[in-house]
C-alpha cells in the first residue's frame, strides 16, 4: 500500500467532515509523536503504537506546554472539546490510512478521558486568595511619629479638646 500523504489526508478528510479544523488534525499528530517520545517507544513500526488513554495523556501534557494558559481556548476553536473529539479525529485519519491501528483499538478509548476545562484551564487558574478572619478587639495604635487626628481631619470629642 502506497504512502498516504498527512495533508492530503486531511483535505480528504475536511471534504467529508468538517466538524474540526484542519489545524485540529495537525496538533494530533504533533501530540502523538510528543507521546511516542515521552514514552520511550520507536519512531516507527508496530511497536510505535499508543493506547488511547495514553495519547489523551500525551495531548493533555502537549497542549498545555504548547499553548499554557491558551491551550483550552486553542483546542475550542479547533473544535476540540472533549476526549471523544480526540478520538473521532484519530478514526478519521485510521479511515484515510494516515495512521494506523490494533484490532483492540476502538472510538470509545478516547470517551470520558478528562474534563477540558480541569485539564486545560484550571491548572493556570490562580489559587484561591487566603480568607483572613475579621480583626477582633480594638483597632491598632498609629505608628509612632505618624499622624495626629487633627492633621488627618477627625474631630475628636469636645472633653478631648479641653484636656
Amino acid at each position: 500500500m502506497k504512502p498516504v500523504n498527512f495533508e492530503e489526508a486531511i483535505v480528504r478528510i475536511r471534504q467529508r467532515d468538517r466538524r474540526y479544523a484542519a489545524d485540529a488534525y495537525l496538533f494530533i499528530r504533533e501530540a502523538l509523536d510528543h507521546t511516542v517520545r515521552r514514552l520511550n517507544r520507536p519512531a516507527q513500526g508496530p511497536l510505535r503504537h499508543v493506547t488511547g488513554r495514553e495519547l489523551l495523556e500525551g495531548i493533555r501534557q502537549f497542549a498545555t506546554d504548547s499553548y499554557g494558559p491558551m491551550a483550552l481556548r486553542v483546542l475550542t476553536h479547533w473544535g476540540l472539546r472533549r476526549t471523544e473529539d480526540v478520538g473521532e479525529i484519530v478514526f478519521n485519519l485510521v479511515e484515510a490510512g494516515a495512521l494506523g491501528k490494533t484490532e483492540s483499538d476502538r472510538r470509545e478509548d478516547f470517551a470520558g478521558g478528562y474534563d477540558f476545562d480541569a485539564a486545560f484551564a484550571a491548572p493556570f487558574r490562580p489559587a484561591a486568595p487566603v480568607r483572613r478572619a475579621p480583626r477582633r478587639g480594638p483597632p491598632p495604635p498609629p505608628p509612632r511619629g505618624g499622624a495626629s487626628a487633627d492633621d488627618l481631619g477627625i474631630e475628636r470629642k469636645e472633653q478631648d479638646r479641653h484636656a
